[in-house]
């Protein structure tokens, strides 16, 4: 086979890895890309939340991609990120956050 084939099959194989990695979710149990919220979501209720930042700490995917998959901005990712290390996923609750910070 030619350089090429093999680089294309390589290629193919890392694209099927990439959707079949998990990640530690923050109940414990592995998550996918696919088990997460889908892009557009408006309700973000505290479990969806700490599964973004989960799979972004986890390497899932990247903060960047994060926010762009959910149009959130930097800083209200690090908020989430910072409260939920602080506080786990009771600091995600929108209803308490001056509570926890």
């Amino acid at each position: 086979e030619s350089s090429h084939t093999n680089r294309k099959k390589m290629v193919e194989k890392m694209a099927q890895n990439a959707h079949q990695m998990s990640v530690k979710g923050p109940d414990g149990r592995p998550i996918t890309l696919e088990d997460l919220p889908k892009p557009g979501i408006t309700r973000w209720v505290t479990r969806r939340k700490a599964e973004v930042v989960a799979a972004v700490s986890g390497g899932l995917l990247s903060e960047g991609e994060a926010c762009e998959r959910y149009s959130l901005s930097e800083e209200e990712f690090e908020g989430w990120r910072a409260l939920y290390s602080k506080h786990g996923r009771k600091g995600l609750r929108t209803t308490r956050i001056q509570q926890y910070r």
